[in-house]
């Protein structure tokens, strides 16, 4: 098993290109299901989960061809399962992403639950309900969504309860393929929801209300839909944000090229407000020092408030400033599993329920510590780069399912990272 030794006390310099994003790429794969002969995908980041969601698009029978590492060509004709099992989907929640697209084109499908998921306030509960209110019949048998709708899907209305990123895209792709009007309230506004509407119109499906909370698709009921475009993957935001903290944390000059600096702005205004200057331009931005870092405070919201997969870096990044900084996590439970490991390193950090209190400056020492997921594993490392000493960062196969070469990017920004092997 890999893990990352990360000598601290280094300045960052240079600039690096970001990656396409992971969390627009994988409903964009998903979304191949519904291609009348092939769809191909450009910019896709070389990660572990992207990877995992391709073989399961093998299993079921599409034909994967690899053009470098960015470009796949997803071809369908020879698509003859619609069963995705659970020794795939156990890796990766976003799987439940081919349950829309295998019911809405097929009529039928079987899918995992994903590990670890039960039926009730898990968000994969939104997903069924909205699709048994747009006609389809779905118990759970043995660990199986199983879905069917005899007679297709029939457009419908669907008021999320709560706002989810996969069921906006899950019940997008369903629509497509429905018979009648569609129309999704509370939808989410993420900007890889926008890309996945705007890929879907481009292919002849008619959607109203783009980028807004309330969504209508007008079905096609058509075999399969004809991609003709290459679809290029949008740039990774949280990957954007990730390494705009390893600059402010460093406090040091970096530039990003190849982001979209309109999809960072929650995360720009609370770096200018900690102290940075950021300047932006078509396709690239900068993070420069700042002469003192205030402290903040940050609440995790739906797009296009603060995002959650940002919050564990603004944490590491808030033991370097002076004050206490709160953050407090509304959208998930169980996402602050890095602050034992950060405490571990010297960060003087309080829990209260949903909220914690980082007290700075800490002064924060090498150590061995554990990843516990993606977003955590990259806190960590940005703790890593300050930290006195060496710090050796394990299970890192957590950050592999994200971020693309980050070792070899932050050392080309003048970090000192190896990977070795226990």
């Amino acid at each position: 098993m890999d893990f990352l030794r990360c000598e601290g006390g280094r300045k960052l310099q240079g600039s690096i290109n970001i990656s396409g994003a992971k969390n627009s790429a994988l409903p964009l794969i998903a979304m191949g299901l519904l291609a009348k002969d092939c769809v191909v995908l450009d910019n896709l980041p070389n990660v572990v989960d992207i990877k995992t969601f391709l073989t399961l698009l093998e299993m079921l029978g599409c034909k994967i061809q690899k053009e470098g590492e960015h470009l796949a060509k997803i071809y369908t004709l020879e698509l003859h399962s619609t069963k995705a099992v659970y020794d795939i989907v156990r890796k990766m929640r976003a799987s439940i992403l081919v349950l829309g697209p295998l019911l809405g084109r097929f009529g039928h499908c079987e899918v995992s639950l994903p590990g670890g998921c039960a039926i009730g306030a898990r968000p994969v509960d939104l997903h069924i309900k909205a699709l048994e209110k747009m006609g389809a019949s779905i118990r759970i048998e043995g660990g199986y969504i199983i879905a069917e709708a005899k007679s297709g899907l029939k457009g419908a209305t669907i008021n999320f309860d709560k706002i989810t990123v996969t069921g906006t895209e899950n019940i997008l792709m369903a629509a497509a393929m429905a018979e009648g009007k569609t129309k999704i309230l509370n939808a989410a506004k993420e900007p890889e929801v926008v890309q996945l509407c705007e890929v879907l119109q481009e292919a002849g499906v008619e959607i109203n209300g783009i980028g807004s909370d309330e969504l209508v698709v007008y079905g096609t009921q058509m075999q399969g839909l004809d991609f003709k475009k290459v679809i290029s993957v949008i740039p990774d935001r949280i990957e954007a944000g990730t390494y705009l903290c390893a600059g402010a944390i460093c406090n040091s000059p970096i530039t990003l090229h190849k982001v979209n600096s309109n999809h960072l702005g929650a995360m720009i205004s609370k770096l200018e407000e900690i102290g940075f200057k950021i300047t932006a331009n078509e396709g690239s931005i900068s993070i420069y020092p700042a002469s003192k870092l205030n402290a903040f405070e940050i609440s995790t919201a739906e797009y296009p408030g603060f995002p959650t997969d940002m919050q564990a870096q603004f944490m590491a990044l808030a033991t370097q400033c002076e004050g206490t900084s709160i953050i407090q996590e509304r959208l998930f439970e169980n996402r602050f599993m890095h602050v034992s490991e950060l405490q571990r390193m010297g960060a003087n950090i309080n829990l209260h329920g949903n909220s914690a209190s980082i007290h700075g400056k800490s002064e924060l020492y090498g150590a061995d510590v554990m990843a516990t997921d993606l977003r955590a594993s990259s806190a960590l490392v940005l703790a890593a780069l300050v930290a006195k000493g060496y710090t050796n960062i394990h299970r890192i196969y957590h950050l592999d399912r994200g971020y693309e070469a980050l070792e070899t990017k932050l050392c080309k920004l003048g970090a000192s990272i190896i990977r070795e092997s226990e």
